[in-house]
């Protein structure tokens, strides 16, 4: 059978075997379609085909950042094209291939794999349990069971020095076309909401219309700016991607005005100075201040929500505090599965102290997956979380150390070790204020810390 597929491979990757193909399949396509445009695309198929299963990896990933990043939607001229759709087939397709066919991709296991592999078994159970299942479904459907499978092929797919270094220049540069993007609807007072914070897309309907979703997704690809930037060993066109992208993102951050957002880039540019200042007390009173100028500077104190100009407790944070007091009423009255994926804000109603005539977002990662798989979920969320600081920090420990007793490690491994350490510090930081438990960034950072794990455990012989 291995042989036969060996065989396979060859024959599809034969020059002669892709024309003789590509022929066959246009013939078929004029028959039924006689158009020049679908005879082109059917003559490409075969070629086409060829590109995937030479290069999974880079498939899965340019799937994972236009559903993340939404490059469609950033960019509204792609959105006909369906691209995250055609990734995603592409995607399935060199999965399925390389995973039960020609066996190239070896599946592996880790603890973390089996913290979330509970959840992700909880997740889809809470679906059937759900209060209302349509909308439940619909988001596993549309978008979590992508996010699963995603997580694992990240890991899985991600081997070498050459993927790491592909995966952080990719998530730097998507997150650096977003930020461009947010600062020219702030300067051209564009996707505006609550009249000066950005957004990006809201009139077509874009997970980027809301500014705390826009923060998270700019908070994300930071870290890695700043790991490029900050490991001299990388080459300068790598560096110079991270140089552009951390002051792009950062200001693009402030743009957004969104809490969670600022404390999340607060939390990984501290990560970096922390371990750059010997002088820790000087490290506090540098941070101190830099807290209180980032307020400053983002302007939270003119939000129209949020602002100075509300007294006592703003309506921003008592519209939070009724939001979580209704989540844990659902948990309480769900306990064990909570009222289902994406439920809280169809529930949100029948579970707040404070009706104001509109249903409202969680705004918190710990109280959605406390809402939505009740505390049974919470705690094994909490144990994904914890389980993967501690995977992180070891591994960032020992290339670091290994690194400086001389031994060869690419510096994209190191670079990224850094990036997902100082990415998940920064999302369980905004966690108070950003709802993410059941979106990518946590996913990815999960991925990429398992694989930077598998990569030290097979190449530096760790005891």
């Amino acid at each position: 059978m291995t042989q036969i597929l060996a065989n396979l491979r060859k024959s599809l990757s034969s020059p002669v075997i892709i024309m003789l193909l590509s022929l066959l399949l246009i013939s078929l396509a004029w028959q039924f379609i006689p158009h020049p445009a679908v005879v082109v695309a059917v003559g490409l198929l075969p070629l086409g085909i060829v590109f995937v299963l030479h290069f999974p990896f880079q498939m899965v990933m340019l799937f994972v950042v236009f559903s993340f990043f939404r490059l469609h939607e950033v960019f509204q001229p792609l959105y006909p094209l369906k691209i995250p759709l055609l990734l995603s087939l592409a995607s399935l397709g060199a999965l399925i291939w390389h995973i039960g066919l020609t066996k190239k991709i070896k599946p592996y296991w880790t603890r973390e794999l089996t913290w979330m592999s509970v959840f992700f078994v909880l997740v889809v159970f809470g679906v059937f349990m759900a209060s209302n299942r349509p909308i439940a479904i619909a988001y596993f459907k549309g978008i979590y069971w992508k996010i699963a499978i995603m997580t694992f092929a990240i890991a899985w797919l991600t081997r070498t020095g050459k993927d790491f270094l592909f995966s952080a220049r990719l998530i730097t540069f998507s997150g650096i076309c977003v930020g461009l993007t947010a600062l020219y609807n702030k300067a051209n007072n564009l996707e505006m909401v609550e009249e000066t914070r950005v957004t990006i897309g809201r009139s077509i309907g874009s997970v980027l219309g809301d500014p705390n979703d826009l923060a998270l997704v700019l908070m994300f690809p930071a870290a890695f700016a700043l790991a490029l930037v900050l490991n001299k060993q990388l080459g300068r066109g790598t560096r110079f991607i991270g140089l552009i992208g951390a002051p792009v993102l950062f200001m693009a951050i402030i743009a957004t005005q969104s809490r969670g957002g600022l404390l999340g880039i607060l939390t990984v540019f501290g990560i970096f100075a922390y371990r750059r200042i010997q002088n820790k007390a000087l490290f506090f009173i540098l941070g101190s201040v830099a807290a209180v100028l980032l307020y400053a500077v983002a302007g939270i104190s003119g939000r129209a929500s949020g602002g100075a100009a509300e007294e006592g407790i703003d309506a921003s944070a008592m519209g939070r505090l009724y939001a979580w007091e209704a989540a844990f009423g659902m948990a309480v009255h769900n306990p064990l599965t909570g009222v289902g994926l994406d439920n809280f804000y169809s529930n949100y109603y029948f579970y707040s102290p404070h009706w104001d005539g509109l249903n409202h977002a969680v705004h918190s990662t710990w109280f959605g997956v406390l809402a939505e798989t009740g505390f049974l979920g919470l705690i094994v969320f909490i144990g994904i979380i914890g389980c993967l600081t501690l995977s992180a920090l070891r591994t960032q420990s020992i290339l670091e150390k290994r690194a400086s007793a001389g031994e060869a490690i690419p510096p994209a491994v190191i670079a990224v070790s850094q990036a997902v350490f100082a990415g998940l510090l920064g999302t369980i930081v905004s966690a108070t204020f950003l709802t993410q438990g059941f979106t990518w960034p946590i996913y990815i950072l999960a991925a990429l810390i398992v694989a930077v794990g598998n990569w030290v455990k097979f190449n530096l012989h760790n005891e």
